[in-house]
């Protein structure tokens, strides 16, 4: 394991501005019914090229003590921040897409030190949070069979190789999907998963959703919604990854358009999430070249949704406005020993609501210590 910086050359940086300044712009179209509107974009690529400072936030990350290892062939760069509390629980956090670590900043202080944040210092945790394979600093992947499992099996292999003898998970989007997967690879270890944006999709009969609350019907509602309106780009990354990556790859412009119009709900939440944090993000992939990698996890992951086993380990689901998360669903394919709904926060909690999501992950592994 070898320590790590970052320290993304200026030339990078002074090349990005130029190329910004240069945008070949589309047609503007009123609304959000095709797609974000071109007047978003813009006001977006003005901060971008002459307020955003991401001297600032490379900076923020480096406060953070970081490294690199490498595992089953691949570079993983990882946070790993111990608590000064003798009795923490290792906690290993997934980040999703189009998300970075970076999204995970304001939930490490308090998971760390909650005695500093007006917390129980009995709560306290050792986080470990890796870039996803192919994800910003962890990027890109050099060979195919990047999916949820093999990234799995490799977090237990970070946290073999850390010296945890036992440790929780926890993810949102993807990491979702990878934490309890973990519990699924390494259950003798893992004692416990917390989720939140966690997707449970019906199997198509009919008695799975006999009896289920309005609220609940209406998350299946909007599900179906998502994949007749707005599944588009999992759609493209999960059959055509690398015809889309020359757009990407080219055109940092086109990869924020790509990338915000999730960060924006598709228009239901614009300015939900701060600018610089979606800049930061999206910074991260143009600066280290990823973008393409990162769009990958779609066709690796492709094959494998709703075939996992049900999981043996204890669950804890957090849900926010935004998620088609069904108790009954998740409980089909999860030891569900836990359950929060919350009216504020969203797909994106660690930037929307990081107190709730401290605090639930808290209350849910305060159970298992």
């Amino acid at each position: 394991m070898d320590p790590y910086r970052i320290d993304i050359p200026q030339a990078d940086l002074d090349d990005l501005r130029e190329r910004l300044s240069r945008t070949r712009w589309p047609d503007a179209w009123p609304g959000w019914s095709y797609g974000i509107p071109v007047e978003r974009v813009r006001s977006l690529v003005d901060h971008w090229r002459t307020g955003y400072d991401w001297r600032e936030h490379e900076a923020a990350l480096n406060a953070f003590p970081q490294f690199t290892t490498e595992i089953d062939g691949q570079n993983v760069h990882f946070l790993h921040v111990r608590s000064q509390e003798p009795f923490a629980m290792p906690l290993i956090l997934s980040h999703g897409w189009p998300s970075t670590v970076a999204d995970l900043l304001p939930v490490i202080g308090p998971l760390t030190d909650p005695r500093a944040y007006g917390g129980d210092p009995a709560d306290a945790f050792h986080v470990v949070a890796p870039s996803l394979p192919g994800y910003g600093f962890s990027g890109p992947t050099s060979e195919a069979g990047w999916d949820v499992t093999r990234i799995a099996r490799a977090w237990a292999v970070l946290m073999d190789r850390l010296g945890y003898a036992s440790y929780g998970a926890q993810g949102g989007d993807w990491g979702a999907r990878i934490s309890p997967e973990l519990g699924r690879v390494d259950p003798s270890r893992v004692v416990g998963v917390h989720v939140n944006a966690l997707v449970a999709l019906p199997t198509g009969d009919p008695s799975e959703l006999e009896g289920l609350t309005p609220v609940e019907l209406e998350r299946m509602s909007a599900l179906g919604r998502w994949h007749e309106e707005r599944s588009g780009y999992a759609q493209i990354q999960s059959t055509r990854p690398q015809t889309l990556a020359y757009g990407l790859a080219d055109s940092p412009v086109g990869q924020l358009a790509w990338y915000t119009e999730w960060f924006d709900d598709y228009g239901e939440n614009v300015g939900g999430i701060d600018r610089d944090a979606i800049l930061t993000n999206v910074s991260a992939y143009w600066l280290t070249g990823t973008a393409a990698s990162a769009a990958r996890l779609y066709r690796e992951a492709a094959g494998s949704w709703g075939r996992a086993e049900r999981s043996p380990v204890p669950l804890g689901v957090a849900v926010f406005p935004g998620d088609s998360t069904v108790r009954r669903l998740a409980s089909r394919d999860h030891a569900v020993a836990h359950w929060s709904e919350f009216d504020r926060g969203g797909h994106f909690a660690s930037l929307q609501a990081p107190d709730l999501l401290v605090g639930d992950v808290r209350d849910f592994f305060r159970k298992l210590r």
